[in-house]
């Protein structure tokens, strides 16, 4: 019913709770005068005893509870706010620091869907945990307790006695609900957070599921999840009307108790009328506040069950602390007897050793599912080795700091992102210090620069991710801004995939140039972008198949060679076609 983690994380709305709690107490005393005002006034009425100085003094006092109750609700909700405010922002950041702590590496440990999903709805359920279920929660136990004595002191401790004993009963049908809440909000969340993954997925991927015509089979697959989803959220429902018909029950069950009780001790005579009114008026108030603590309950259980995977995430293991640097000229690039698995069932890398000496030019290549990106990765850090060392300038990566490897490596791949805002606002991001001489010189050596002058220069507008831009001219771009980092060492991963030709030659042009005074690595399919590379790793199947330059692989590794063949008589078949087609 309650979570101490919640509360030792953000410590600053304790004070905010316990005013709501306090005002919320105040309003019940000023509720209780005013009720007593009115049966003292009743039961004069009653025996002929009223006088216009007692009517006009109660009647007074009925108007001061009720302005006073005005403030004190006003105050409980002022501060139900102000418990609940900072909740979201603390929480935000946890989740936020989390990741710059795992870093890279955090698609390890949880979708990027996922974390959307927790910090921002989830974040938003726990503003109801605090802003009313926590202060609820409290002044739910302390109102009958204050009502029983009040009722003592009416004349009645039986019928108060009596009241207390059946509140109990609504908390205790909460604590054989919760067992069952929690398993179905933990499913409910389940469900919720593999649905919006699908639809980030699906909403991404839309331009190629129109391409290969794949949409309807996917929005089939939305709806059996969405049917999934709506079922268990169906089961939710059912199960807070059924905890709510329950609580209702003994909620006004014992209401009615309560005041059939008082009834019957006017009817004897035990009671005065102004007792036996004050205590009908005021036996619902024995359950009320526990009843509207279990109406916040389920609010509450959904925020404690999209908390449970945040405090989860939140505990995932962080790498180590990493202090070593790296040199400020990089060096060679060594995976010694290296493994690596995505699941347990099955290993993508088994047992490499590569060498990448340092300013040379080295080229990866392989048949798609070989492994060539999965080495990127794990250079870059963002995954880790199951097995091996990887070593940059012979300093073990799993001892240098992720700062000190970024400004060392730059890593270009054929989905580099682009943010809304201007040229100049996205290259910057590389070099924060680049004049726009710099920026200018860069864009020309990528052979993009004359695009630009011709639109607004360095002030013209991207859209999302470039989404303005052809695939091309993206790639072109994404070149530039590496240029601009001026690391030691460049990866290049399959950064002329899907782009036309006269795009492809000019980035080609760019990393050549490049590979002439830095460490360069490109990962490619297409063999022939690397034919002029110092040396080749050729990879099938997670293994080294063979290691030299193109003439050696040509005539000393037949996997190499196969490929090559291949692509060679596909591009003449091209060619062929081509020259068929302009006659």
């Amino acid at each position: 019913m309650f979570d101490k983690r919640l509360m030792k994380m953000c410590p600053e709305s304790r004070k905010y709770i316990a005013g709501n709690v306090l005002l919320q107490w105040l309003e019940l005393a000023m509720n209780a005068v005013m009720i007593l005002m009115i049966a003292l006034t009743l039961e004069d009425f009653r025996n002929k005893r009223m006088t216009g100085s007692v009517l006009l003094f109660r009647v007074g006092v009925i108007l001061a509870t009720l302005i006073v109750r005005w403030f004190t609700t006003r105050g409980a909700v002022r501060m139900s706010y102000l418990a609940s405010r900072t909740v979201k922002r603390v929480m935000r950041e946890h989740i936020y620091g989390k990741l710059l702590k795992l870093g890279t590496g955090y698609r390890e440990h949880a979708s990027t869907a996922e974390l959307v999903q927790e910090s921002v709805e989830g974040v938003e359920q726990l503003e109801s945990y605090f802003g009313q279920y926590v202060p609820q929660f409290f002044y739910a136990f302390l109102s009958p307790v204050t009502l029983f004595f009040l009722f003592g002191a009416a004349g009645s401790f039986r019928v108060a006695t009596v009241l207390l004993v059946c509140v109990p009963l609504i908390p205790g049908s909460i604590i054989v609900v919760q067992k069952i809440a929690k398993r179905l909000l933990n499913k409910y969340w389940t469900q919720y957070t593999q649905l919006g993954s699908t639809f980030l997925e699906n909403l991404q991927g839309m331009t190629t599921l129109k391409t290969y015509q794949a949409d309807a089979f996917k929005n089939e697959q939305m709806n059996r999840e969405s049917e999934n989803f709506r079922v268990i959220t169906m089961k939710v429902l059912i199960m807070q009307l059924n905890s709510i018909i329950i609580m209702d029950l003994f909620a006004y069950g014992g209401a009615a108790l309560g005041i059939g009780l008082a009834c019957a001790a006017f009817a004897s005579g035990a009671l005065p009328l102004w007792s036996c009114i004050f205590m009908i008026l005021l036996s619902a108030d024995f359950f009320l506040p526990m009843r509207r603590l279990g109406s916040y309950f389920h609010v509450a259980m959904n925020g404690m069950a999209a908390s449970d995977k945040i405090f989860h995430f939140l505990s995932e293991e962080e790498p180590a602390q990493k202090a070593e640097t790296l040199p400020g000229d990089g060096g060679d690039i060594r995976l010694a007897n290296v493994s690596f698995s995505y699941t347990e069932d099955r290993e993508v890398l088994h047992d490499i050793s590569i060498r990448i000496p340092k300013n040379e030019f080295t080229g990866i290549v392989g048949e798609s599912g070989s492994g060539k990106s999965t080495v990127a990765s794990l250079i870059m850090g963002r995954i880790h080795a199951k097995s091996g060392e990887i070593t940059i300038a012979e300093k073990s990566l799993s001892n240098v700091s992720e700062k000190s490897l970024l400004k060392t490596v730059t890593y270009v791949g054929p989905g580099s992102v682009f943010f809304k805002g201007s040229i100049r606002e996205n290259l910057l991001l590389a070099a924060p210090e680049a004049s726009d001489a710099q920026i200018w010189n860069a864009l020309k050596a990528c052979g993009i620069a004359d695009f630009f002058e011709t639109e607004q220069g360095l002030d013209t507008a991207l859209l999302e991710n470039a989404g303005n831009l052809s695939g091309g001219q993206r790639q072109r771009l994404a070149l530039a801004r590496a240029l601009l980092h001026d690391s030691p060492i460049y990866i290049f991963d399959e950064a002329t995939s899907n782009i036309d030709i006269e795009s492809e030659m000019a980035i080609l042009a760019g990393i050549k140039a490049l590979a002439k005074t830095k460490t360069v690595v490109m990962i490619t399919h297409r063999l022939a972008n690397v034919t002029d590379a110092d040396r080749i790793y050729c990879m099938e199947s997670g293994n080294v198949a063979g290691c030299g330059t193109h003439e050696e692989l040509l005539g000393g590794c037949s996997s190499y060679a196969a490929l090559w063949k291949t692509q060679k008589e596909l591009e003449d078949f091209g060619k062929e076609t081509d020259d068929e087609t302009e006659e």
